[in-house]
């Protein structure tokens, strides 16, 4: 993920960092099944899964389920010291872009979002990101879409944080509401999600009608992120573009822009009317 004040595009080959963490928990899993005599076949044979997949964790080439770390643990006597590793790869599972944010979105006292095509993924429900997924061409592969549906919904974790939770405003413009992206009971369901979380306190969503003749955003969605030592950074996801930014200037464009937007739409309690209406008539 690009930080930068003219922009740039997603970096290229592998993500080093999943795949040293992934080869450091294929080593510790060796170790303790070395430390216990077993073989491959022996330890696969004991929790349930084929010699070829123990293999391929030991050798950092797959990452370890959950279910599979905590059986190894027990089976390999090992006290929590696989189990322990779990979080290290819950994480590496996920997109390097999609950590980068969520380590930044952790570190917000506010977040601050336009979106004008679809709902903010932070409040799309699981169907809901699995349609918008599953929408992507070229397609992904069956392992990728299951990884980045599981990243999105992890990152959904800061609206149920740790106190002091951080002040959330979304604006969506009126096309991302009426979309019935995955079909009408999902739109449904997702706009039910909508008027659930707009009752939080630290909450405010608002909406931007479609025949308001002004709109600032239509440049398209983007993200401010106010962070805990007072930085505010930008974030900017368009076709094949993720950026951060950093550009005081550009961060300036970007607080002038969301302040007008705020000012265009409909009040928070409007607001939820308005989609209450969307509601009754999907």
């Amino acid at each position: 993920m690009g930080v930068s004040g003219q922009g740039q595009g997603p970096q290229g080959g592998d993500d080093e960092e999943s795949a040293a963490v992934l080869r450091t928990v294929g080593k510790v899993v060796k170790m303790w099944r070395e430390r216990k005599g077993l073989t491959q076949a022996e330890l696969g044979t004991a929790i349930g899964y084929s010699e070829e997949q123990v293999s391929s964790v030991e050798r950092g080439r797959r990452a370890p389920k959950p279910q599979f770390l905590e059986a190894a643990d027990q089976v390999l006597d090992a006290g929590g010291m696989i189990t322990g590793l779990k979080k290290d790869v819950e994480e590496a599972r996920y997109p390097k872009k999609v950590r980068d944010l969520a380590k930044l979105e952790a570190e917000a006292v506010e977040i601050c979002a336009y979106d004008n095509s679809v709902v903010n993924g932070l409040l799309q429900t699981e169907d809901y990101v699995r349609a918008v997924f599953c929408s992507r061409r070229p397609a992904f592969a069956e392992d990728e879409l299951e990884q980045r549906v599981t990243a999105r919904l992890a990152r959904q974790e800061i609206m149920r944080g740790s106190q002091p939770l951080p002040a959330f405003s979304f604006i969506h413009d009126e096309a991302a509401l009426r979309r019935p992206v995955g079909g009408r009971m999902v739109l449904r369901s997702q706009l039910e999600r909508l008027l659930e979380v707009g009752q939080m306190r630290n909450v405010e969503i608002q909406v931007l009608p479609l025949d308001r003749e002004d709109n600032a955003g239509l440049g398209g969605p983007f993200h401010l992120l106010r962070l805990k030592d007072g930085t505010t950074l930008g974030h900017n996801e368009v076709q094949l573009i993720n950026q951060l930014v950093s550009n005081p200037k550009e961060i300036q464009i970007f607080e002038l822009r969301y302040g007008t937007i705020r000012a265009q739409a409909l009040s928070p309690r409007e607001s939820l009317a308005f989609i209450e209406k969307v509601l009754g008539e999907t």
